[in-house]
């Protein structure tokens, strides 16, 4: 392979070409792609990923920073990327028929959609979900061995300790057991009482909660957003 060439680092943009090519990986193994239309990404990072149109999300054949990009000057064009142990990914480019770079910017990353976090703060505006005329004390409360979702107050004047869970599973009761075993050492706070609550409860985390006088609670997201279609609901 002659040597010279553009070489490549860190990128200030993503650069996306779609090109007929073939792949030859040679490192602690070697792979080899035949001659097909993919998609190679360079990214801002340094890494080179190559994807074909199907079969799954995952690249082919991809090479992780920190790496070196080195585009050699040849027929057919030739991509060069190696890493720090000396892996290389060898990109041999027949056609283009696409390339563009892009400026995407700092990500702010995945934010998952009704989380707990979202759950507790939603159930702390409408308590009523849980019982008529509940009264928040505290978000987070503190306890020896972490924080209470919610410390609430009833009608009557009990405390309620609630944990809150998007998947209510026995390790979420046992916590709550916990929880409550501490509150109620507590001569300001005793009686309390727990609640578990959920957008899905399992059946031996209900059995276990019942059998220790904790009340579970189905939460539904959607209402509690407001999001959701009670007109194209049959009851």
């Amino acid at each position: 392979m002659p040597g010279g060439g553009r070489v490549t680092g860190y990128r200030a943009s993503v650069r996306i070409v779609v090109a007929r090519c073939t792949v030859n990986y040679v490192g602690r193994l070697t792979a080899h792609l035949p001659e097909a239309d993919r998609v190679i990404i360079v990214k801002a990072d340094g890494s080179v990923l190559v994807h074909a149109d199907g079969g799954s999300y995952k690249p082919l054949n991809w090479m992780s920073p920190p790496c070196t990009l080195r585009e050699m000057e040849s027929d057919p064009l030739t991509w060069e990327v190696t890493n720090k142990a000396g892996e290389r990914l060898v990109i041999c480019i027949h056609a283009i028929s696409h390339d563009s770079e892009h400026t995407l910017g700092i990500d702010p990353g995945l934010v998952k959609d009704g989380v707990e976090s979202h759950l507790q703060a939603l159930l702390a505006e409408q308590l009523d979900v849980l019982g008529i005329g509940y009264s928040l004390v505290r978000r987070e409360y503190p306890t020896a061995i972490g924080p209470v979702d919610l410390l609430c107050r009833a009608l009557d004047g009990l405390h309620v300790a609630v944990e809150i869970k998007r998947r209510g599973e026995i390790d979420g009761v046992e916590q709550l057991t916990r929880y409550l075993e501490l509150l109620n050492r507590d001569p300001l706070l005793a009686p309390v009482e727990g609640v578990f609550a959920a957008q899905e409860i399992k059946p031996q985390a209900r059995t276990l909660a019942e059998d220790r006088g904790i009340r579970c609670v189905v939460l539904d997201y959607e209402e509690l957003r407001g999001t959701s279609d009670v007109g194209s609901r049959l009851f």
